[in-house]
């Protein structure tokens, strides 16, 4: 797939103060709601007609990005909630400029003497000018053709609006403005009553039926909707065919709507954006380069795509690109950590460890949080990973500290947990047995449940189940009524060995109540690791792999680890090619799965491909962070062998 679908550059808006089109000198424009300068409240649902029409009309002029209404009300929660269905001027304005808007339009009107009379005022916020005034009228309930007149002044060459029936469009507006959900969803029926071929009303229907959970009904009015061809418009089609495929979880079928929508209207940043996601999720780092680019030539104030860009980015190998999109996001964000967090992600993923530690005591710094950031732990290992242990334990004593001035409960267990992660196992095992013990009885019962779960993992890894049967049982029976997932993978793992069918039969027995859950996966590929089944393992991790999500990048590790060990080291290589970020919760109990065993696994890669040296440093780097305390698979011994 290719995103590199042809999107015109925005010109700016040349506003002049008369009614012939004029050329379009910039792409982002929100038509605010309308305020109802006449006597009678009846027409008051005209206010949101009018920036409905004229921002879906705008839409297909060449070189105008029209922010819909939906886009900017996406800013409430963070700029404050003010009633839909307040004039434009007093609700929507701030919204219009978080939405990236560069000209803003006011809009009022009136019904006298039988003539419905509309004005609107177009404002560069920049300049703090009013750069064009135009007007129209109609006949007195003719609001679609006083919108289409507005418009038209504005742009030459427009997209026709879903309808032109006002009683569909009355209840279409009074759906959006809605609070009552009852009543909205009998305002879309009438809508579609009145004008069958109007698209917008049957998508809010269907959103309407699946958010109660009637995810049949919701097919229903959408496939109604495509039953009637292209008598709905194209772009909606499109949109229609889009949520479908949600309802359907097509990762397909949405692919070719967003395409679609894209090829219709080049400036719909949404799509753009959705594009990049699911480019992401099948990690094809280019294209979603290219896809987020498109969406940030159209918004290019949306702070979060700057971000995902970095991110992009750096998986795509191009670091300077990743800094500099993500320098850009810093801009946008300057009181933010997370910006500084993200560029030490990058430099991470790239090798460069040093820079990545210095944005990760930035990212601290900045932090609320601030001493006891978790962004010290990231620091921390990246000196680790630079194989600085003695650099990586001063930080990590620092956030240790930090966290015991803040009177903290847990710093003991995470003290330990840094002990076995940077390689002194039987110190960090002791010391977490005991913070256990310790917390057993009162408000730290759940604490004590996670501890004595990672225990048993820690146990199963030196080769003693008997100790790992006894934690596991600890640990399950100091559960909580909450999410117990350590406790129960740690259970699941302490059974008696078995061949892959049985654990497979275990998995299906333990995880039956949630049979689509990555955690049961997980937990089948774990058992089958310890038990060194690596073939079975490998048909596990790759489901995981390739479902994405949360837990694929720890999951692409373990593939890359089963794939060696059953001599595929060409389809390892890519799996091996980032280093894994730190998560900002802390060590927990399966890091060690991973690290430090993926520079052994660099350095097994390295010596099947014959780069001898490669696998040395890697060998040296392994063998440094694992530490005396040999885990049962025996990569110490053959990594010493290997030097």
């Amino acid at each position: 797939m290719s995103c590199r679908a042809g999107i015109a550059l925005a010109a700016l808006f040349a506003f002049a103060c008369n009614r012939q089109p004029v050329r379009p000198q910039t792409g982002r424009i929100a038509i605010l709601r309308f305020e109802n300068l006449g006597q009678d409240a009846a027409t008051d649902w005209m206010g949101r007609a009018f920036s409905e029409i004229l921002t879906t009309e705008l839409s297909g002029a060449p070189g105008i990005h029209a922010i819909p209404a939906s886009r900017m009300h996406n800013f409430q929660q963070a700029l404050g909630v003010r009633p839909i269905s307040a004039p434009g001027i007093s609700s929507e304005r701030t919204l219009a400029l978080a939405a990236g808007a560069n000209r803003i339009g006011y809009g009022e009107y009136s019904v006298r003497k039988g003539r419905l009379e509309a004005r609107l005022s177009i404002e560069d916020p920049q300049a703090g000018v009013m750069s064009q005034v135009v007007s129209a009228t109609a006949g007195a309930n003719d609001v679609i053709a006083a919108a289409s007149g507005l418009a038209r002044q504005i742009a030459p060459r427009l997209a026709p609006y879903g309808t032109r029936d006002t009683r569909a469009l009355e209840p279409w507006v009074s759906a959006l403005e809605s609070n009552d959900a009852a009543a909205a969803s009998r305002n879309l029926e009438e809508a579609i009553a009145a004008d069958p071929d109007f698209g917008p009303p049957y998508r809010m229907l269907a959103e309407r039926k699946a958010q109660t959970q009637d995810r049949d009904g919701a097919r229903s009015v959408l496939e109604a909707a495509l039953a009637r061809g292209d008598r709905i418009s194209e772009a909606d089609r499109a949109h229609i065919q889009f949520d479908i495929a949600n309802l359907d979880s097509d990762s397909a079928g949405r692919q070719r709507a967003l395409l679609a929508l894209v090829r219709l209207d080049p400036h719909d940043a949404i799509a753009w954006r959705g594009l990049a996601e699911a480019a992401m999720a099948r990690r094809e780092y280019r294209p979603a380069v290219e896809a987020y680019q498109k969406s940030l030539e159209v918004e290019p104030e949306d702070a979060n795509a700057w971000n995902q860009l970095g991110y992009a980015a750096s998986y795509a190998g191009d670091l300077n690109a990743a800094v500099s999109a993500l320098r850009r996001y810093q801009a946008l964000r300057p009181a933010d950590a997370n910006p500084l967090d993200s560029l030490g992600d990058a430099y991470l993923l790239a090798g460069r460890f040093r820079e990545a530690g210095d944005f990760y005591l930035q990212a601290a710094r900045k932090d609320p949080g601030f001493p006891h950031s978790a962004e010290l732990f990231k620091a921390a290992m990246a000196r680790l990973m630079s194989g600085d242990v003695a650099g990586a334990d001063a930080l990590s004593k620092q956030y240790a500290e930090a966290r015991e001035a803040a009177h903290d409960p847990l710093v003991e267990a995470y003290q330990a947990e840094w002990s076995w992660i940077s390689g002194r196992r039987h110190a960090g095992y002791d010391r977490l047995s005991a913070f256990a013990r310790g917390a057993e009885k009162g408000e730290l019962r759940e604490a004590a449940s996670r501890s004595y779960g990672e225990l048993a993992i820690w146990s199963l890894m030196l080769g003693d189940r008997a100790a790992a049967d006894e934690m596991a049982r600890k640990s399950a029976s100091l559960a909580g009524p909450g999410p117990a997932a350590t406790a129960a993978v740690a259970r699941f793992l302490a059974q008696e060995p078995g061949p892959a069918a049985e654990w497979a039969r275990r998995a299906e027995q333990l995880f039956a109540n949630s049979p689509a859950s990555p955690l049961r996966d997980l937990a089948l590929a774990y058992a089958l690791l310890v038990s060194k089944e690596f073939q079975p393992a490998s048909a596990v991790l790759k489901r995981i792999y390739d479902r994405g999500g949360t837990a694929s990048d720890e999951a692409g590790y373990l593939l890359a680890w089963s794939l060696l060990e059953t001599g595929r080291p060409k389809e390892a290589a890519p799996l091996l090619r980032w280093n894994p970020i730190p998560p900002l919760t802390g060590p927990g109990a399966m890091l060690s799965f991973y690290f430090p065993r993926v520079y052994y696994l660099r350095g097994l890669e390295a010596e099947k491909e014959g780069k001898a040296d490669d696998a040395r440093t890697n060998y040296r780097l392994f063998l440094q962070l694992s530490g005396p305390d040999a885990m049962i698979w025996g990569e110490e011994k053959r990594a010493r062998a290997g030097l």
